[in-house]
């Protein structure tokens, strides 16, 4: 059994005995990882697809994800309110990097917009500040990182540019979005468009019967050209903002 063992250890591949283990807080912040670090990493999500960050609870199984990481990525902007703790209870040792360095941050009503990749001239700087961060860990693999990460923002720029013309073309009272909460203010300031919501930037928040009242006016005074429901988020209000105002 023990030289069955020796044997697949020393047959593996170099890049899986070397693989850095890494730590997103999130999946979208997770993915843009991903594509920096390809093969040479093993990503890991705290908060995965179809959950909203702003009110996880981090588990058991999080601390020991976070504890054995050597890379930890975070959004920062105060997104991830739980982070902190969980990364200091946890007793990692691994490196700690913000992704959203360098951003300058929206202020909406004296509260930071943590959101900052909706908008996709933003998400370029997150890619580059993980390039640096994973070459700064893994010096050796430095050129590698940033080709991939030149390559992914390649595309990005390519679809940011598809997406102002595109929206270049809408009539200017066909920019009016209607969303679960205010998530969005980043994309529209990026592409001209006009986000309304019956929450504020935290989903936890939950909408007066005024601030409905005056959604629904601003709705049918502009006449909102679409309403999207959230999959983090109960559907019922904006369902009931759309029943009310046609």
């Amino acid at each position: 059994m023990k030289r069955t063992l020796l044997f697949l250890i020393v047959c593996l591949p170099m890049t899986a005995l070397a693989e850095i283990k890494v730590v997103a807080s999130f999946s979208i912040l997770a993915d843009m990882v991903r594509e920096v670090t390809g093969e040479h990493a093993r990503v890991s999500t705290i908060v995965g697809p179809n959950a909203d960050a702003h009110v996880y609870s981090p588990n058991v199984e999080d601390a020991l994800l976070v504890a054995h990481a050597d890379v930890i990525f975070v959004n920062g902007l105060g997104f991830e309110t739980w982070s902190n703790t969980l990364i200091k209870t946890s007793g990692t040792k691994a490196r700690v990097f913000v992704a959203s360095d360098g951003i300058e941050p929206l202020v909406v009503e004296d509260t930071i917009d943590p959101h900052a990749w909706n908008s996709l001239e933003n998400a370029r700087r997150y890619v580059t500040n993980i390039a640096h961060a994973m070459s700064d860990v893994d010096p050796k693999r430095s050129d590698d990182y940033h080709a991939k990460a030149q390559r992914y923002i390649g595309q990005i720029q390519a679809l940011h540019d598809w997406a102002v013309e595109r929206i270049a073309a809408l009539p200017v009272d066909r920019r009016t979005v209607v969303t679960a909460h205010d998530a969005f203010g980043y994309l529209a300031n990026t592409y001209k468009l006009e986000f309304l919501a019956p929450v504020g930037l935290d989903t936890e928040a939950e909408a007066s019967a005024h601030t409905v009242a005056r959604l629904i006016d601003q709705i049918k005074a502009k006449r909102a050209a679409a309403l999207f429901v959230e999959n983090i988020s109960n559907p019922d209000l904006v369902k009931q903002i759309a029943r009310e105002t046609g």
